[in-house]
């Protein structure tokens, strides 16, 4: 009984350990809070709920499924790095060269349009949830879990697998809150201290998808 218990408190701290750096819920915050500008605290509450959801689904298929749906597809894990790295730089670029003080003297319907949850209820998915919150380095390190917390008995696995299901759970937790809070956060910064912020966070999203492009390169080409 006391194996299991420390096999279970091991790959839990294990867990939290490896997936926290990679999902990254304070500075993924931080990324995705300019979409959530113009919601109310209701809808940015429902916003969040699914984003929460998405991630923990995401998590959860590939811990148990992800690296047979690679296969199945004929897709790698430096192809998937690549891949998001492009996408994260992309949307680091736009975050740069939005212009937000010709917001306000934006046509008032076409304001109107644009905010709302329906204006980001398509992008809950992609490219908040992924791959944002929980991208290629999340899939990478669930399939290294994945593989650690493998076993022969059946008890041994299931121990397992549960510590690395309540690891995901708790990095969810995270991600609710600190994706919940993080206007109040900006909101201490002042209305310049928001728009260093924002640039800066733009800046650091276009370097971060940059070296995960980078990195699926070098392993794609050996380097």
């Amino acid at each position: 009984m006391y194996a299991f218990y420390h096999s279970f408190v091991h790959l839990l701290f294990i867990g939290i350990i490896a997936l926290f750096p990679v999902v990254n819920p304070i500075g993924s915050s931080f990324i995705v809070s300019p979409y959530f500008a113009n919601l109310t605290r209701s809808e940015k509450r429902q916003a969040v709920g699914k984003i929460t959801l998405y991630t923990f689904l995401i998590c959860t298929v590939s811990l148990f499924a992800g690296h047979w749906i690679l296969e199945l597809f004929g897709i790698s894990i430096p192809v998937i790095q690549l891949a998001g790295g492009i996408m994260i730089c992309k949307m680091g670029w736009d975050f740069l060269s939005t212009d937000k003080e010709n917001g306000p003297s934006a046509d008032a319907s076409t304001v109107a349009e644009s905010s709302g949850y329906a204006s980001i209820q398509g992008k809950l998915f992609y490219p908040i949830t992924f791959p944002v919150t929980a991208g290629a380095g999340t899939i990478s390190v669930l399939f290294t879990l994945s593989a650690h917390s493998a076993s022969a008995d059946m008890t041994n696995y299931l121990i397992n697998t549960s510590a690395i299901l309540l690891a995901i759970i708790m990095m969810c937790i995270l991600v609710y809150i600190f994706y919940q809070n993080t206007k109040t956060i900006i909101h201490y910064l002042g209305s310049n201290g928001e728009m260093i912020a924002n640039r800066i966070t733009a800046f650091l999203i276009f370097c971060v998808g940059l070296q995960i492009a980078v990195t699926g390169l070098k392993s794609l080409f050996k380097i």
